[in-house]
This record gives structure tokens, C-alpha cells and sequence, in this order.
């Protein structure tokens, strides 16, 4: 309610002088360009960047904003996805008496009351079920989450509760029943954690700040104060990436709010400056929904090597991490196979045996770079509190460092508050608190039910659009094409199995959207669901971009391998092609060799020339045979899954391998294994089987 009021005081005064209608990129950077100075200039686009950016400018102040890749591209889009004030943390606080922890996890819990009601179109409470296997733990973990109610006082979202074990397994039926005991069950928030950044930066867009995705600082402009003889920076020499074109931006105070490339741009204020960020790598995997129930999440407390792990439904798939370890800073962080099983292992642990954990249900895997301060008395990353600091250099550069998703708000305020203090910029106290973001203003539970009836729009489609654009659904809705369908009426999905549709293709562009990895992973979350389904959607989104952007053949091509590569490394693509070429042999039990005879006349089936391989003409021969109809563009993605050496066909010893793994739980749900197994029992004993595309596994 406080949070309500502090927006109705704010949006009396506060304007948006782009509410209709936001700048294109292009006049973004020419307003960059041509504005003598900026008061605030903020290098980085992240949530705590973009969180400083919409300070800023709802303070009055003329602000600017350059990302040198894409906003949220960094470690904010690839969170765990939780608003929360940090359980962890609080049971660090009270058990080694810690004031600061205590007070990290308070405010926490404000921001996360703060941010799920000025976002609701893209979060939500969200249950966390904690099982309990020792009947001494039952009042343990129950104090501890009672207090971390209490912590939040006014603010909690709704009161935990106890589960006899029946309850558990009634509202969790995959968890593992042996010795259970119990369970309790927290709240704290969920979100879709890019879609979130994005609004953040189309706020301070909208109130008037220059942003501009795609720009990076070549080096920091400096000048002599006149008062002490002593260089001050004001502003920075930057590059638009994808021209090349250089400018100065001028502004009086400049705040570096990089991440985990913080050292970077301090290192270029002052080459002796040493590093204060000491980076850690969180994996997370993406697995099928059915692994979890639709809204209860799971937290293992204390895993084998003493991290936490979350288990969650998100997008309807299921969220499992994080890893916590010490690593390199890079812009391009690949997901290591040994904290994929790591994570596996540990789900394994909390699930029934009835559910087979499969290395080949993961369908995305992507690593983020936490940026946490450095404490020099620390020996490993799990002990350091992930706290901030701002600092203000002898030459006037502010420093955001550290800090986590839930608290960028407040953070950012801060933040603001130091470089007003240090640069004498005016502009008043901060005006975010309640500051309801992009989409947010118009949203309701049922404006889906709306899209619906106005549009013809399918209802997953509906309610998707709502939950992830609030009131600009209606924008996407209406540059949606006739699919010439009885129904739906228009919305032309871009993969069968997702409600993402060409129009937001279209739209993303709006939103600053440059490359088709903007699309995949950021302005829709595909290639974090599902890295199969977008690689599928690619051709499609490079269309449709490249009518828009106007690219040349080559463009096209260059953004499709870029896209390509980036599912291959970042979204885990690679771990598949490893799971089927780590064994060049068949690795099938004794009693299970007869399989290979039974696989080997499946292909040959398919191979009637004996050739040694097969092709899509083979594989339509078989299916016109029986009666089934694939597209052809289809059936050559079916095919390309297992052609591991892309020369357009498939050999025996590839189809045999495909096959082992599909045996030993590696790969899971293959199209062409499925495809071929029930076209061989069509063939010999039954009439046409229609084939149904799977989830498919990295």
C-alpha cells in the first residue's frame, strides 16, 4: 500500500514526455550525440544500470545510457529468476550474530514487496516447498522461516505453514517419500528476469533518458578542475557496435554500473586501481514442467557440498541451480557439464526413484557471472555476502559493485544519492519507490480474456502476451498477422510448442532489439527454455528481422551463425552433440546387444539401397508408405539433430550411437528415434501413427 501511494505522489509530478511512443535506436544515438551535456551518464545496461538510469531521469536529471551489448545481456537474464530477500542469508545473520546480513535481508524483503507491485503483469509469489527428513530440523527450519516472516513484517506475502508428510506428497507427488517427515512451505517473489530489465531501461526511455544498446566506452573523457589543478572525468568516448561510428558523450558525473566488468572501466579511470569484484559462475538447467508442479517450487537447503539449490517452475518448464564457483570474467560464459549432473545428482536426491532424472531432459543450460565484492579475508566465493558498495574515485567515477537482482532499486538510489552528493547535480530525493514499470500501468489478472475477444488470439498466446508485455500486449497484438485459420485469427506461432508469435519479432525491434539473439534470448525467453525449438525458430526470426532492419543476404547469414553459436555455447546446444559423440562405441549391457541387430535392421528400413546412410528422401519414402505427412522442413531439423558431422545424412554408426544414448538416459525424447521406431511398427504391425514432436534434449 505504501508503495501504491508513493506512485500516485510521483506519477502527479513526474512526466513521460515518449508515453505514445518510444525513440527509435537511431534517435537514441542521436541524442547522444548531439546533447551538449548530460548530468548523469550510466555505462551499463544491466538491472542496477538501468535501475540508476530511470533514478536519474525521475529526479529531473538530463540522463544518458550506454550498453556495449544488449540490455540484460549480461548476469541479470540469467538469475535464478527469485524476487527474495535471501533465507541463506538471514540464517548467516542469525547464527553468527551478523547486523549487516540482518539488514541486507530486511531491505531485501522491501524491494521484493516493491517490485512485485510495480511489475505484477511479470511477477509473482511463488511457494517454496523446504522437506524435512529429520524430525529435529521440523522446529529448526521452522523458526527460521517464521523469522524471515517476521523480517518482513508488513511486507510478507503470505504466512509460511507446516505439511505432514501426506500434505507434502499430495501437493508435490514427485518428491522422494522415504523418511520424509514433513515440509514447510515459504513465499517469496518470481519473475521473468530480462523482460523485467528491459522494462526498467523502457521506463527511463519513456521519462526522457538517451539509452542506447549496442554502444560502448572506448575510454573516459577527462578534464582539469579549475578549483584544484586535479583531472575529473566528464563523460566518455563511445562506439556504436554495430557501425563503428565514434562520439563523445559529455556529462558531469558518469557511474560505472558494469557488473562483473567493473574492474574494467576503473582500470580505465586509473590503471593502478586493483580489483574489488571477484566473480563466480551460477549454472542453471532448464528441464521439462513435469518435473515439478505447476506453482510449488523446492529448496534444498544444504546440498552435498553445502549449496543451495532451488528447484522451480518457470515459463512452464522447470528451473533447477545454482552452482556457486569461482571463475574468469568473460562476456560469453559457457555452462560446465560438471555442474549440469552436479544439479541433476542433487535433484535426484529430493525426487522419487518412480522419476528418472535424465541427462537428456535438459533442454537449456546457461552459466551467469555473479559480480560480488571482494573480501580479502575470505578463502571462497559461498562466504562472501552479496553486498554492495559505492565508491566515488579521486576523479569523480562512481562505482555500483555487487549487490543482487532484488535490491537494484534501492541500490540504484543510492547510488544516485552519491553522485548528486559528490557532483552537486540537484534533482532531489528519489522518485522510484512505487514507480510502476513498462506494462505495468494497464495490466490486469484478466486483460488475456480481452486479447482473446478483441484479436482472436489463442488463449496460451493471450495469456502469455499479458504476462510478459501488461498493458503493451494490446501493441503486439495488433502488428499480429491473419493466419487464414478458422481459428485463431491471427498470431502465427514461431514453434509449435511455445505461444511465442512473429509479432513480437516485430515488436522487439521497437524495443531496441539489434540481433536475433536479442529475440531468442531476451525479448522472448526461448533460447533459455528451450535451445532445440530455437534453433528451430531462427530462420523464421532472421526473416522477419531482416525485412525490417532492412539486411543484406550476408547480414542474414552472419546473424544466423551468431545465433546458432550462441545456443551451441551459452545455452548448453554443445552438451547434446557431447552427450552423443563422448562414447564412439555402443555402450549397451551384454544382455541388451541383441538391441543393436534390432537398431541396425530399424535403419536399414529406412536404407533400402544399403547405402550405408540415410537422407530425408529416405525417410519420406518410409512415411509415404504409411500414410504420414511431414514437412519437409521439419524432417530435415529431425535429421540434422543426430547428423553430427552436418553432411546431410545420417550414417548407421551415428544412428547407433543416437540409440545407446537414448538407452542410457542421455539423450531423451529424439524426434528421429521416435519417428523411426514408430514408422518400424506402422510397417509391421498397425495402421499410420501421426508423430508429435517431443521436448528434445540438450
Amino acid at each position: 500500500m505504501s508503495a501504491r501511494l508513493a506512485y500516485v505522489a510521483a506519477e502527479g509530478e513526474l512526466k513521460q514526455p515518449f508515453k505514445d511512443e518510444l525513440p527509435t535506436r537511431q534517435a537514441q544515438l542521436s541524442t547522444l550525440q548531439d546533447t551538449e551535456e548530460f548530468d548523469v551518464l550510466v555505462v551499463g545496461g544491466g538491472a542496477t544500470g538501468s535501475g540508476c538510469a530511470l533514478d536519474a531521469v525521475t529526479r529531473n536529471l538530463k540522463t544518458a545510457l550506454v550498453e556495449r551489448n544488449d540490455f540484460s545481456s549480461g548476469t541479470s537474464s540469467r538469475s535464478t529468476k527469485l524476487i527474495h530477500g535471501g533465507v541463506r542469508y538471514l540464517q548467516k545473520a542469525i547464527m553468527k550474530l551478523d547486523y549487516e546480513q540482518y539488514m541486507m535481508v530486511k531491505e531485501a524483503l522491501h524491494e521484493r514487496s516493491n517490485l512485485l507491485d510495480i511489475a505484477p503483469h511479470l511477477s509473482a509469489p511463488l511457494p517454496i516447498m523446504l522437506p524435512v527428513y529429520k524430525w529435529w530440523q521440523l522446529p529448526y527450519y521452522w523458526a527460521g522461516i517464521k523469522m524471515y516472516d517476521l523480517v518482513a513484517g508488513g511486507q510478507c506475502l503470505k504466512s509460511s505453514y507446516v505439511l505432514s508428510k501426506n500434505k507434502a506428497l499430495e501437493l508435490f507427488p514427485m518428491l522422494k517419500k522415504d523418511k520424509l517427515v514433513g515440509a514447510i512451505v515459504y513465499y517469496d517473489g518470481q519473475h521473468n528476469d530480462a523482460r523485467m530489465n528491459l522494462a526498467i531501461a523502457l521506463t527511463a526511455a519513456r521519462h526522457g533518458a538517451a539509452i542506447a544498446n549496442y554502444t560502448e566506452v572506448v575510454h573516459l573523457l577527462k578534464k582539469t578542475d579549475a578549483g584544484t589543478g586535479k583531472e575529473k572525468v566528464c563523460g566518455a568516448r563511445c562506439r556504436d557496435v554495430i557501425t563503428g561510428n565514434e562520439f563523445d558523450v559529455r556529462a558531469k558525473c558518469v557511474i560505472n554500473a558494469t557488473g562483473p566488468f567493473t574492474d574494467s572501466l576503473r582500470k580505465m579511470d586509473d590503471g593502478k586501481n586493483t580489483n574489488i569484484c571477484q566473480p563466480s559462475a551460477g549454472v542453471h538447467i532448464v528441464i521439462p514442467g513435469y518435473y515439478s508442479p505447476d506453482n510449488m517450487g523446492l529448496l534444498d537447503p544444504a546440498t552435498s557440498d553445502g549449496r543451495v539449490i532451488f528447484f522451480l517452475p518457470w515459463e512452464k518448464m522447470t528451473i533447477a541451480g545454482t552452482t556457486d564457483t569461482p571463475t574468469d570474467i568473460t562476456a560469453h560464459p559457457i555452462p560446465r557439464e560438471e555442474d549440469i549432473n552436479f544439479i541433476l545428482n542433487e535433484v535426484r536426491n529430493y525426487l522419487s526413484p518412480d522419476v528418472e532424472v535424465r541427462r537428456g531432459d535438459v533442454l537449456a543450460a546457461w552459466s551467469g557471472i555473479r559480480p560480488l565484492v571482494t573480501d580479502p579475508n575470505s578463502k571462497d566465493t559461498q562466504s562472501i555476502c552479496r553486498n554492495h558498495i559505492v565508491n566515488v574515485s579521486d576523479s569523480g567515477l562512481v562505482t555500483i559493485a555487487g549487490g543482487k537482482w532484488t535490491t537494484y532499486r534501492s541500490m540504484a538510489e543510492e547510488t544516485l544519492d552519491a553522485a548528486v552528493a559528490a557532483h552537486r547535480l540537484g534533482g532531489g530525493p528519489s522518485k522510484t519507490v512505487g514507480l510502476v514499470l513498462e506494462g505495468g500501468q494497464d495490466w490486469s489478472p484478466t486483460l488475456y480474456i480481452r486479447l482473446v475477444q478483441d484479436y482472436g488470439l489463442e488463449n496460451e498466446v493471450a495469456q502469455h502476451l499479458a504476462a510478459t508485455y501488461g498493458g503493451k500486449a494490446f501493441d503486439v497484438a495488433k502488428m499480429a498477422r491473419v493466419t487464414g485459420k478458422r481459428w485463431p485469427i491471427v498470431g502465427n506461432r514461431l514453434v509449435s510448442e511455445f505461444p511465442y508469435i512473429e509479432s513480437e519479432v516485430r515488436y522487439a525491434v521497437k524495443e531496441y532489439a539489434c540481433t536475433a539473439i536479442d529475440v531468442i534470448a531476451r525479448r522472448t525467453r526461448l533460447g533459455f527454455l528451450n535451445v532445440q525449438a530455437a534453433d528451430e525458430a531462427l530462420p523464421r526470426i532472421v526473416d522477419i528481422m531482416g525485412k525490417m532492419l532492412d539486411w543484406s543476404d550476408k547480414k542474414r547469414t552472419e546473424e544466423l551463425e551468431a545465433a546458432k553459436k550462441f545456443l551451441y555455447l551459452e545455452m548448453g546446444y554443445r552438451s547434446r552433440s557431447e552427450q552423443l559423440t563422448g562414447t564412439t562405441e555402443i555402450t549397451l549391457d551384454t544382455q541388451e546387444l541383441c538391441l543393436i541387430d534390432r537398431y541396425t535392421n530399424r535403419f536399414h528400413k529406412f536404407d533400402k539401397d544399403s547405402k550405408g546412410f540415410i537422407t530425408t528422401v529416405d525417410v519420406q519414402r518410409v512415411l509415404q508408405n504409411i500414410s504420414v505427412q511431414i514437412d519437409e522442413n521439419a524432417l530435415h531439423e529431425i535429421l540434422n539433430e543426430v547428423d553430427l558431422n552436418k553432411n546431410g545424412q545420417v550414417e548407421l554408426n551415428e544412428f547407433l550411437q543416437l540409440m545407446s544414448a537414448v538407452k542410457k538416459g542421455q539423450v531423451s525424447d529424439s524426434r528421429l528415434a521416435i519417428l523411426m521406431k514408430t514408422a518400424e511398427e506402422s510397417l509391421d504391425l498397425r495402421g499410420p501413427v501421426t508423430v508429435d514432436r517431443s521436448g528434445g534434449g540438450v
